[in-house]
């Protein structure tokens, strides 16, 4: 039972992963925490692991779609992996439970500001 609950919430996170681009991580990492029990720490380098395959799988359609920028996304993964290089080695000395509250707030503030529009380009931030 324990497999197939893991297989169906993979399943839900490449879903999301895939509708979202959301990496899969943000889902993955609460739940595997919250109803598989597993550490965060540990969750946190799952969810990196199965990031591979599952970007893999989203990037072979986004290109059949031609909706993937090359330059930009090398550019962006370059600085990608000298933060996670630098970030994977300094996690493992913040307790578990200030990471579960740094994670919470991250995910937060990110959702608070995917819902606040932004202004126009050229309008006046302080006009109302």
């Amino acid at each position: 039972m324990a497999v197939l609950t893991t297989i169906l919430m993979g399943l839900l996170c490449g879903i999301l992963s895939g509708l979202l681009g959301i990496g899969g991580g943000v889902v993955l990492v609460p739940v595997m925490v919250l109803l598989l029990g597993i550490t965060q720490h540990i969750a946190q380098g799952i969810s990196m692991l199965v990031i591979i395959p599952t970007s893999l799988a989203a990037i072979y359609q986004l290109h059949k779609a031609n909706l993937v920028d090359y330059r930009l996304a090398g550019w962006l993964a370059g600085g990608a992996i000298a933060g996670a290089l630098v970030s994977a080695n300094f996690v493992q000395y913040i307790p578990a439970e200030e990471l579960k509250r740094i994670f919470g707030v991250f995910i937060i503030f990110s959702g608070v500001r995917m819902l606040i529009p932004k202004p126009a380009k050229g309008e006046n931030k302080t006009e109302k």
